[in-house]
């Protein structure tokens, strides 16, 4: 899908509170942005925020991060801050390629929410479940590792779960239909509503590795 650039959205992210423009620098400290030694939770390919927000209001003591490549989409969850004051929550603009050089063994909880499929077989190694980006959060998971995924796209999920469990992941929690099984606490994305509303079934799988 194009994405739409928006005019000067990279001054626009720069300029909020929510954003940590050098997060390197803060590798192994994040205690000391947030002030407290909470959990932190990260979802990687946050889009336009409206899962990590709603996260980060309904969970005061879980620390929230939100991480997303492009400014015009990053923007687009800045705007959703105006009027908010969630100290539990920041944002980083990184591709996830680099995702482990911004964190050390202090994350509790990845999420996954509707990534790039990268359809083709030569881009297997970009999809965020690849055995490539698994040995990546390793290093930035505490010792155990907790991985919550969605997506509405059959041919990734299947591929991510056996990335998983190849990879000595165990499945904790599993759905081919997220709304037929009626997850009560669940949290929508922005694309998660448009294609349940479009008819298609909602892929979710939680795994765990020590």
């Amino acid at each position: 899908m194009r994405l739409k650039h928006v005019k000067n959205a990279e001054i626009f992210v720069e300029r909020s509170p929510y954003v940590l423009l050098d997060p390197e620098k803060y590798k192994g400290r994040y205690e000391e942005v947030f002030k407290n030694t909470n959990p932190i939770y990260i979802e990687i390919g946050m889009g336009k925020g409206k899962f990590v927000i709603e996260n980060a209001k309904k969970y005061p003591h879980i620390n929230f991060i939100g991480i997303e490549k492009y400014d015009s989409v990053l923007l687009r969850a800045i705007q959703k801050l105006e009027d908010e004051n969630l100290p539990n929550l920041r944002l980083i603009r990184m591709d996830a390629i680099s995702i482990d050089q911004i964190f050390n063994q202090e994350i509790d909880l990845i999420y996954l929410n509707f990534s790039d499929p990268w359809p083709k077989d030569r881009h297997a190694k970009r999809r965020l479940s690849s055995f490539s980006f698994l040995q990546k959060y390793d290093k930035i998971c505490k010792s155990k590792k907790h991985i919550i995924m969605k997506t509405d796209n059959r041919h990734l999920f299947e591929y991510s779960v056996c990335s998983f469990t190849d990879y000595g992941y165990h499945i904790k929690d599993i759905s081919l239909d997220l709304y037929k099984d009626i997850y009560l606490d669940n949290i929508a994305t922005e694309y998660e509503q448009k294609f349940h509303n479009q008819g298609y079934p909602i892929y979710r799988i939680e795994v765990e590795k020590k």
